[in-house]
């Protein structure tokens, strides 16, 4: 029991490698809130336009299947 729990922890330790600084996470959380921030405004715009046009397609199709 004790050779796995040796094994277990000597194959984990390699894998902090890869969790970054928290630093770095920061910066990076930062700058995807900062870009979910900017494009809010378009991603609200298009969903309006994109919800009108699916309407009018929609509405012909009944209006033509009549």
């Amino acid at each position: 029991m004790l050779q796995l729990l040796f094994a277990v922890a000597f194959s984990a330790v390699p894998l902090t490698l890869y969790v970054p600084p928290i630093r770095s996470l920061n910066l990076f959380v930062e700058t995807v809130e900062t870009l979910f921030r900017q494009t809010a405004v378009y991603t609200l715009g298009a969903y309006l336009r994109v919800r009108l046009a699916f309407s009018r397609i929609l509405s012909s199709f009944l209006h033509f299947g009549r």
